[in-house]
């Protein structure tokens, strides 16, 4: 008895079709995040410092705000950078400045253990670490108005047209900072891509609450506090700028 083909392809075509359509359905309600993790292997070293290091000055994500003074130990200025790479530019300024608080995120885990190997090795109590979403934290352990400036420096700038909704110095992001931010505290951008410098100009200069402080459109050198790094002093000797952006909270 021959059995006609028609039935089972049918059942193939069905099940595509739903495949598709639960794929379809899974991208559209995923939230767009301003990175994409691109996570390499952990060294030994790293391992070890997110085991024995993270405990200690690290912070698990949680539904519920930041005591920092409580966590410092003291009452100080407050300073947050997202996204530090593998963190030898917030150690260094950390190191430099016993005076002020630091926090770290980033969502890569091996910066993450490289800055805990660097806390450890130089002892530093005045910076703590966490391995999550800078927007998620904002949001949920940062409270208003308990920030002295926030650093954003060298950030993905999402080069195609299409991907540009994905950078992370947008409006609504730009309202959070500051919502966190005290009045007079500082949004510090820094980027070696002129297109991505420009959009954060624009960006900025249409954001309620913010004033440039090198005037409207002016980017400003280098500050003193922000480290050069080895990838900043490639770039200038084959030719490369960077750009550097800083908007204080007016109100």
């Amino acid at each position: 008895m021959q059995v006609h083909p028609l039935p089972l392809m049918e059942r193939f075509f069905k099940l595509a079709n739903s495949l598709t359509f639960m794929s379809e359905e899974k991208t559209f309600i995923r939230r767009i995040r301003s990175f994409v993790k691109r996570e390499g292997r952990l060294t030994v070293g790293q391992e070890r410092a997110l085991n024995d290091y993270f405990p200690q000055y690290g912070i698990e994500l949680k539904n519920e705000l930041l005591n920092l003074d409580e966590l410092f130990g003291r009452t100080a200025p407050r300073i947050l950078e997202i996204g530090f790479g593998n963190g030898r530019s917030l150690s260094e300024m950390a190191s430099k400045n016993p005076e002020q608080d630091y926090i770290g995120i980033e969502v890569h885990r091996p910066g993450v253990g490289n800055l805990l190997l660097q806390v450890e090795e130089l002892g530093l109590t005045n910076l703590r670490v966490i391995c999550d979403d800078g927007v998620d934290v904002l949001k949920q352990m940062i409270a208003d108005e308990s920030l002295d400036a926030v650093y954003l420096f060298f950030a993905d700038p999402w080069h195609k047209k299409r991907h540009h909704k994905r950078r992370i110095v947008q409006n609504e992001f730009v309202q959070l900072l500051r919502k966190k931010l005290k009045v007079g505290g500082a949004f510090h951008m820094a980027t070696d891509w002129e297109h991505y410098a420009e959009h954060m100009m624009h960006v900025m200069n249409e954001s309620e609450g913010f004033e440039n402080t090198a005037g409207k459109d002016n980017f400003l050198p280098r500050p003193e506090y922000r480290p050069l790094t080895k990838f900043e002093q490639r770039g200038q000797r084959l030719g490369h700028g960077v750009w550097d952006l800083i908007f204080e909270k007016v109100n």
